[in-house]
C-alpha cells in the first residue's frame, strides 16, 4: 500500500505530521494525507483536562454536558408579551394561566407552549357584501361585491329588504381563553351569529319602519342580542358596534318604494303643518275665550255694583221721603225736569198773557261767541 512506503507507517500509525495532524507533504507522493481523527480527539481531551480542575473523565463530561443542555433548555422558556397581547400558558397541552405584557416564563417545548392573542385589536366583519382591493389600475381601489344570499331578509310584513351591515368586535380581554379554546372558527361564528340576529330583528319589524324610523333602534338591539348569544356560547368575543350601512328594498320594487316613501314624507309634512296651525289657532281661541269671560265678569261686577248703588240711593231717598214727603216729591220733580229738559231747546209759553203767549227772551248764550268771518280769497286769485 502507498502508506507503507511513507516514514512513520500507515495513516493510523504515529509518524511525522503537519501542524493540523495531516500526513507528510512533499516527497515523491505530491499531495497531503487526510487528518488523523484519533490525534484530534486526543488533543481535545488534553485541552479539556487543562481547562477543568481535577482532570476530566468520561462520566463527568456527560453530566456537565447534560446540565448545560438542561440549563439552555430551561432558559428557552422565557418569552415576551406585547402591550396589545395576552399570553396563554399551556403545559402538556392543557391551559394553566394567562400572562400580561412584559417578560414571562413557561415550561419550554415540548412540555409547555404559549399562545399569544391580540386582545386590543379591532376586527371587522361585513355581512351582505364584501370589500376587495383592486390593484390592477395602479392603486388600491376598494370594490364592493354584493352577497345577496346574506343581505336579502324577510321583514315582519312579508316584504323583502336588502340589509347590509358591519360588525366591529375584539377578543374579550377578561376571558381570552374562551376565545382560544371554546370556538373553533371565531370569525365565522361571529358572522353567523350577527346575521342570524339581524334576520330575527328584521323579521319582526315592518319594512316601512326599517326604512325610516327604526334604523337607529336596530343597531343597539342587534349589538345587545349578538353579545348575549356569544356569551351563551362562551366565545370570548366582545361586540363593540353594529353599523347598519344600508337598508333598501330589492331593485325590482325600488321605484314603488320611493313613491311610498315620498307619500310618507308628504303625510308627515302635512301633519306637521296641521299641528303648527292648531298650535297657532288654539291658543288664540283660548285667549279670545278668556278675554270674553273676563269682559263678562267685569260687566257683571259693574252691573251688580251699579244696581247696589241705585238700591242704596233709593233707600236713602225713601228714608228722606218718609221724613218730608212734599219737599222730597218737589225736589225729585225738579231734578227730573232738569235732567230731561236741560239739554234741549225750549220755548216758554205764558198762558196768562193776553197776546201770543210766547215769552220773548234774550239769547244770552250767543252773546259771548264771535261772529263767523266770511272766507278770504286765496292769494293770486282773480276777483
Amino acid at each position: 500500500m502507498p502508506w507503507n512506503n511513507q516514514t512513520g507507517g500507515g495513516p493510523w500509525k504515529p509518524g511525522p505530521r503537519g501542524p493540523w495532524g495531516q500526513g507528510p507533504t512533499g516527497g515523491n507522493g505530491g499531495g497531503g494525507a487526510p487528518p488523523d481523527l484519533e490525534e484530534l480527539l486526543r488533543r481535545s481531551q488534553d485541552r479539556l483536562r487543562q481547562a477543568m480542575p481535577g482532570g476530566f473523565s468520561g462520566g463527568r463530561s456527560i453530566v456537565i454536558f447534560g446540565l448545560a443542555a438542561v440549563g439552555l433548555w430551561l432558559a428557552s422558556g422565557f418569552y415576551t408579551v406585547g402591550p396589545n397581547e395576552v399570553g396563554l400558558n399551556m403545559v402538556f397541552n392543557k391551559y394553566e394561566k394567562k400572562t400580561t405584557s412584559g417578560l414571562n416564563y413557561n415550561w419550554p417545548t415540548p412540555i409547555g407552549s404559549v399562545n399569544k392573542l391580540q386582545v386590543t385589536d379591532r376586527n371587522s366583519i361585513e355581512v351582505g357584501f364584501s370589500t376587495r382591493e383592486d390593484t390592477r389600475r395602479g392603486g388600491n381601489i376598494q370594490t364592493q361585491i354584493e352577497v345577496p344570499e346574506e343581505s336579502l331578509m324577510l321583514t315582519g310584513d312579508e316584504n323583502i329588504a336588502d340589509v347590509k351591515f358591519r360588525v366591529i368586535w375584539q377578543i374579550d380581554p377578561v376571558r381570552p381563553e374562551d376565545f382560544a379554546f371554546n370556538v373553533r372558527e371565531p370569525r365565522e361564528t361571529v358572522k353567523a351569529v350577527a346575521e342570524s340576529v339581524m334576520r330575527e330583528i328584521v323579521g319582526r319589524t315592518p319594512i316601512q319602519r326599517i326604512l325610516t324610523a327604526e334604523r337607529k333602534v336596530i343597531e343597539p338591539a342587534a349589538q345587545e342580542l349578538t353579545q348575549k348569544v356569544l356569551n351563551d356560547y362562551k366565545a370570548g368575543v366582545l361586540i363593540l358596534q353594529v353599523q347598519l350601512l344600508s337598508v333598501d328594498p330589492p331593485e325590482q320594487v325600488v321605484a314603488a318604494f320611493r313613491d311610498v316613501t315620498a307619500a310618507q314624507q308628504d303625510q308627515d309634512r302635512l301633519r306637521n303643518e296641521a299641528e303648527a296651525y292648531a298650535n297657532r289657532v288654539v291658543p288664540e281661541a283660548r285667549g279670545d275665550a278668556a278675554r270674553i269671560v273676563q269682559e263678562s265678569e267685569g260687566y257683571r261686577e259693574q252691573t251688580v255694583n251699579e244696581a247696589k248703588g241705585q238700591t242704596a240711593r233709593f233707600n236713602q231717598v225713601l228714608k228722606q221721603y218718609t221724613l218730608a214727603p212734599d219737599v222730597t216729591r218737589e225736589r225729585i220733580y225738579l231734578e227730573t225736569m232738569e235732567r230731561v229738559f236741560g239739554g234741549m231747546n225750549k220755548v216758554i209759553v205764558d198762558q196768562n198773557s193776553g197776546g201770543q203767549g210766547v215769552v220773548p227772551y234774550l239769547p244770552l248764550q250767543g252773546l259771548g261767541t264771535p261772529a263767523p268771518q266770511p272766507p278770504q280769497p286765496a292769494q293770486g286769485a282773480v276777483r
